[in-house]
């Protein structure tokens, strides 16, 4: 029991850190708060997953602090210590600290990668909420018009949520499908049929496209938000909506596509094994 309760510290000790770096590693870095990461919320809901929301909790509510810290700089944009309270609790502590939550579906009967991606999606939409409810009363008047705070701070902050929880939801899917994360020590999964290189690379270059159209999406809509030279809510006006969705709808069919693709490579080449 001892040696569990030390394997979770030290594990999430190592997450909480490579949590931090990867939240340096920015794709995007919008102007009035928020970016687009490489996975960085992942370490965390692989600690709740693999020892429940207690570590999971723990571990969130650390790499907040962690992020506040890093971030001290928008302190200075709100003044009284309701507002500042309120920007530390909603932008960070309990934004991140809701990423404990990613292990709800451990032992929910679904297969790893699906309790994984459900769990990170349910953390994410989570996250998603502290933000809007901060950007709707702190951030009213300030970064988000007052006259249409509520549309502004679900816009503004699903500007860059949207791609952020993208990235997590597949670099989660394709580590779950090779990880088993369930086991005392994470290991490799053995499966009867190996995944073979062409296929995986079909659902790698399909994902790799996907992300593109997200990156792609964040700096369209954020250059029109900028047309001014300073960040203006108006600026949705001028975002080219069609081009937009129709680069996101391209992504998303081709993963889709790519993933049928692979999923046929390897029921043709099972069947080829069979008859051999």
């Amino acid at each position: 029991m001892e040696n569990k309760k030390t394997l979770a510290l030290v594990e999430s000790a190592v997450m909480i850190a490579l949590a931090s770096v990867l939240s340096l590693l920015k794709l995007a870095d919008l102007p009035a708060g928020g970016s687009v990461t490489f996975a960085s919320m992942l370490p965390i809901v692989l600690i709740a997953y693999r020892h429940g929301a207690k570590y999971g909790l723990a571990a969130g509510t650390v790499y907040g602090v962690i992020q506040q810290l890093l971030g001290l700089r928008t302190l200075s944009y709100v003044t009284g210590f309701v507002s500042v309270l309120a920007v530390i609790l909603l932008d960070y502590v309990i934004a991140f600290a809701v990423l404990g939550l990613g292990g709800v579906f451990r032992k929910s009967g679904m297969s790893q990668s699906l309790a994984l991606v459900s769990g990170a999606a349910l953390a994410s939409v989570l996250r998603y909420i502290c933000h809007v409810v901060s950007g709707a009363t702190v951030w009213a008047g300030l970064t988000i018009p007052t006259s249409a705070v509520l549309v502004g701070s679900l816009a503004y902050n699903a500007t860059y949520m949207i791609p952020e929880t993208l990235i997590l939801l597949l670099v989660l899917f394709y580590i779950s499908e090779a990880m088993d994360f369930s086991s005392p020590t994470p290991r490799r999964v053995v499966r009867a049929q190996k995944i073979s290189a062409a296929s995986f690379a079909t659902v790698l270059s399909g994902g790799v496209l996907l992300l593109a159209a997200a990156v792609y999406d964040v700096i369209v809509i954020f250059s029109a938000l900028q047309a001014t030279g300073e960040l203006a809510i108006a600026g949705f006006a001028l975002v080219p909506w069609g081009r937009v969705a129709l680069i996101t709808l391209a992504g998303i069919l081709i993963f889709v596509v790519a993933i049928w693709i692979a999923r046929r490579m390897e029921r043709s080449s099972a069947r080829s094994v069979r008859k051999d």
